[in-house]
């Protein structure tokens, strides 16, 4: 019994140290241009943490409707706060920056297979949105 509860024990640590903290930063200006997540792809793996930083003020993280895979509850953070979220879901999830969406601050994670993405490449962007999304949506694999 002993045995079987240390080789549990090591299993969970395992997979915990396998997670990686993937970060992503708020900012006014990046590669991509102004009011952009950065990076605005990134894939991960269940049990990751997405790390967002709020590098530069006036941004949030909030998740975009209809974006997310099943299961997974909407969430959206206060203004300039840093926010981390572990993503246990396979499938791909939309974010944006609330105050500058219209201006295209949209990032999307894609964690193990991509289950939601027709639903998720189905909803509509609003303004310089549509054409950033359509670019992170044709990066998943």
């Amino acid at each position: 019994m002993k045995r079987l509860l240390i080789s549990a024990a090591l299993a969970l640590l395992a997979g915990a140290a396998s997670a990686e903290t993937i970060e992503i930063q708020m900012l006014n200006k990046g590669d991509d241009g102004a009011m952009v997540f950065q990076p605005a792809f990134v894939q991960a793996q269940p049990g990751d943490v997405i790390h967002f930083v709020a590098t530069d003020k006036g941004h949030n993280v909030e998740s975009i409707e209809g974006m997310l895979p099943e299961g997974v509850e909407a969430f959206k953070t206060k203004f300039n706060e840093d926010f981390e979220m572990t993503v246990d879901a396979e499938g791909v999830y939309g974010v944006k920056c609330t105050p500058h969406y219209g201006m295209g601050m949209v990032a999307l994670i894609q964690v193990g297979e991509a289950v939601n993405l027709d639903d998720a490449a189905a909803v509509q962007q609003k303004g310089k949105s549509k054409g950033r999304m359509a670019d992170l949506i044709a990066q998943v694999q």
